[in-house]
């Protein structure tokens, strides 16, 4: 029997050590009258990509189980809230109703309705299956018998990135959803500092993207990746420029286009179908990069069939990983930009062997640009929001178990239980508990679209995604970090 409150439960953005699968309860339980009254809202229902990992054949997806809030009418499901459109966040919607469950209404941006409709009918979900969708911007706010959510936007890596102000009677809850603070965003408008400033006396708790928290100093900026790739290219004074981008994150689509054309080269698109699903998006978002290029440049959205339509400065963008060798200048006159740290391998191979001046993360970091907040934002953002406990999601537990003693030493406010999956908290205007332990479990699909539970268990180095934090890394860059705050603090 839940007491009056705010209650809330992470159901998979805090894996035991992988990042994926995010989905979040927030629980208002009131009394009127003498009768309690409940109201529930979810935020996001995403997918959890390594699924292979988990250990059953036939799955085609793993996702959180909501199953106990879809069936409690008690718990009285109102929303479910959306931060933004990569999978990890979305995705589990579409198994959901393949398996036949009805979703409540959705909240979210206009870029992640697009995503969503194209992903309807790639899953072939019959339009009367599909929930209801409200879009939502900057500023909007929503009451569900006592709940309280206002929309904020936020820096990502694609358009309509949310975070929202959750609240109950004297309790504030600022869910962060994928973010960093980044005022040059191509994206509309960047992280809502501005409205965090006025309500943060008001802020009790945040529910924390902490990512990339091991990375020191503040998140790159849209606009110092945009200069790095122009700037290392005119150094190199190659005629010829190879941009692969990753494309669920379309901030780099934009910025590659954006930086071959102050470069004045031809563009041209050449990606997977992955890449130009989203580009489709992209296109019925409103973005039009033919016009864009229009009178300035040459731009194809394929390669062309005869290379010398290019010219002899060109820059190709897309996903592929693979050139075929004509579009390879036979002197090695270009200059490839790998944007990834190991997505890209095999093209890195092919341009190296080419002779072709390959640059790398390793070389300039900013070159994989940033949807996440570094210590630095949420050393900024703790000054702002000095009366709020910060609890740490979206990361592996043990970066969490490392950056315990960082935090303290950075001044963070850091909740003082480790949050894992499955476990529902009170959050109280005067402190918080932990009143619930249940095991993490996920829901695997079949290619029926079929449910199976199965218990959380160690992913790192299985299934599809053998590459993931680790956690000798995290803590060497721990140390040095801890370090240089102990010089710096002697210093002064």
């Amino acid at each position: 029997m839940l007491d009056t409150g705010l209650y809330w439960r992470p159901l998979g953005g805090n894996n035991i050590d992988q990042i994926s699968g995010h989905c979040y309860q927030y629980t208002c339980v009131e009394r009127r009258a003498g009768k309690r009254k409940l109201s529930t809202v979810i935020v996001d229902l995403g997918k959890f990509d390594n699924f292979n990992a988990l250990g059953i054949k036939d799955a085609v997806a793993a996702v959180p189980d909501i199953r106990d809030i879809l069936a409690n009418s008690t718990l009285n499901l109102r929303a479910v809230f959306l931060t933004h459109s990569h999978p990890d966040h979305l995705n589990g919607i579409f198994h959901y109703l393949r398996a036949g469950y009805k979703l409540p209404t959705l909240y979210g941006g206009l870029y992640t309705q697009i995503v969503l409709n194209d992903m309807y009918e790639y899953y072939a979900i019959p339009q009367e299956q599909r929930p209801q969708y409200v879009i939502v911007k900057d500023g909007d706010v929503f009451e569900f018998d006592g709940l309280r959510i206002e929309v904020l936007s936020s820096s990502h890596t694609c358009f309509d990135a949310f975070g929202f102000l959750i609240s109950k009677k004297g309790v504030m809850v600022y869910h962060s959803g994928d973010m960093k603070l980044d005022n040059t965003t191509f994206f509309k408008k960047p992280t809502n500092i501005t409205r965090l400033r006025e309500v943060a006396s008001e802020i009790k708790y945040v529910v924390a993207d902490f990512c990339e928290i091991d990375q020191e100093g503040m998140a790159y900026r849209e606009r110092d990746v945009y200069k790095t790739i122009i700037d290392t290219a005119l150094l190199s004074h190659k005629k010829k420029v190879y941009l692969p981008v990753y494309p669920t994150h379309v901030e780099m689509y934009i910025i590659a286009f954006l930086a071959a054309l102050k470069l004045r080269k031809n563009i041209a698109f050449c990606g997977d179908g992955y890449f130009y699903s989203y580009l489709k998006i992209l296109k019925l978002y409103g973005i039009d990069f033919a016009k864009m290029a229009q009178g300035r440049v040459k731009f194809f959205e394929r390669l062309p069939d005869n290379v010398k339509e290019l010219g002899n400065e060109f820059a190709i963008i897309g996903s592929y990983n693979q050139l075929e060798d004509k579009y390879l200048p036979k002197k090695g006159d270009g200059i490839a930009f790998i944007t990834a740290r190991y997505y890209f391998s095999q093209l890195k191979k092919q341009v190296e062997s080419a002779k072709i001046k390959t640059v790398t993360i390793n070389d300039k970091p900013q070159l994989r640009g940033a949807g996440h907040a570094f210590l630095g934002d949420w050393e900024y953002l703790s000054n702002i929001l000095r009366k709020a406990v910060i609890i740490p999601t979206h990361c592996p537990v043990f970066v969490l178990d490392i950056f315990y003693g960082l935090g303290k030493l950075a001044g963070l406010n850091l909740i003082n239980i480790l949050p894992h999956n499955n476990e529902t908290y009170r959050l109280r205007k005067d402190g918080y508990e932990l009143v619930k332990k249940q095991p993490s479990v996920w829901l695997i699909a079949d290619k029926d679209g079929k449910f199976r539970a199965v218990p959380q268990c160690p992913t790192a180095g299985k299934g599809m995604i053998k590459r993931t934090y680790s956690k000798r890394r995290v803590a060497q860059k721990i140390r040095i970090i801890e370090y240089k705050m102990e010089r710096n603090h002697v210093t002064k």
